[in-house]
């Protein structure tokens, strides 16, 4: 899965079936999830592990059999922990465009999509149809096409029907807009050196001010955020380009070969020679 914009726009699926199924574990190019937003729907269902997911600036625990429904254009990221996890994404207005008899359900659901943003845990209606949705889409069975739109349409129709078991968001969306700023500002400029007071100044606040809503927001102060992200590219390139390990750790904004390799050991738990080779 790929994560190189901040804010992805892409196709997904193809043209008469807008729904792609991600697959992702610790040998993934991306196993972390950086930030990022888009503007269509994502389903996101644990397998097994634990995953640290935000949404919002609101972190939650997620375990394996939980699923989380994400509206668009919700900030969201989160880290693994020995954690396998799919993805769905799909677009509902392309694939509800035709069913005009429940266009007044469809309308209500896209005027507060983010209000059903959030989690559901293992053993919710929700995480019940999300768990056969995966399962559809994996499968490719004769006919998926029709069960994964159904099911779709079935938990659209439980979210719609129970807000119980989804913690609304925060409704602070000017610090959210600011932090998109900053993560877009760290997308276009982490390749050059940054500093502490450029991505506050992008943020409209004091450093000091501006460490504590990003920790708050991200669970990592803005520099760790920043190398974080350095290195979520680093493992990219190292596992789709032949580029040395050198001119990767340089492309990425690491002039010290050493620090390069002791901060990658850190975020990947190996060194990234073992991690091209396939150790990771």
């Amino acid at each position: 899965m790929r994560y190189d914009s901040l804010h992805e726009n892409k196709k997904r699926g193809t043209f008469d079936f807008p729904i792609e199924l991600y697959r992702v574990d610790s040998t993934s190019a991306r196993y972390q999830m950086p930030f990022h937003w888009h503007l269509e729907y994502e389903l996101i269902l644990i397998k097994s592990g634990q995953f640290s997911l935000s949404l919002d600036g609101k972190i939650s625990a997620m375990h394996g059999g939980d699923c989380a429904f994400i509206g668009s254009g919700v900030l969201h990221g989160g880290i693994p922990e020995e954690c396998i996890y799919e993805c769905i994404v799909f677009d509902p207005g392309n694939i509800l465009h035709d069913t005009p008899i429940c266009a007044r359900s469809a309308a209500e659901f896209l005027s507060f999509e983010n209000e059903y943003t959030g989690m559901f845990p293992r053993g919710s209606l929700q995480s019940s149809l999300s768990c056969q949705l995966f399962d559809a889409m994996g499968s490719e069975q004769k006919g998926y096409e029709w069960t994964t739109v159904g099911l779709i349409w079935q938990l659209m129709g439980s979210l719609l029907g129970s807000r119980t078991g989804c913690a609304p968001l925060s409704h602070d969306r000017r610090r959210i807009l600011r932090l998109k700023k900053v993560l877009a500002y760290i997308r276009d400029h982490y390749r050059h050196p940054v500093t502490l007071g450029e991505l506050a100044a992008v943020a409209g606040m004091s450093p000091k001010y501006f460490c504590r809503i990003f920790s708050q927001m991200t669970g990592k102060t803005p520099i760790e955020y920043l190398n974080y992200f350095r290195i979520e590219q680093a493992g990219e390139k190292l596992l789709l380009t032949e580029d040395s390990i050198t001119e990767i750790a340089l492309d990425c904004g690491f002039n010290d070969m050493s620090y390069f390799s002791k901060t990658f050991t850190r975020y990947k738990g190996v060194c990234p020679g073992v991690f091209r080779k396939g150790g990771g």
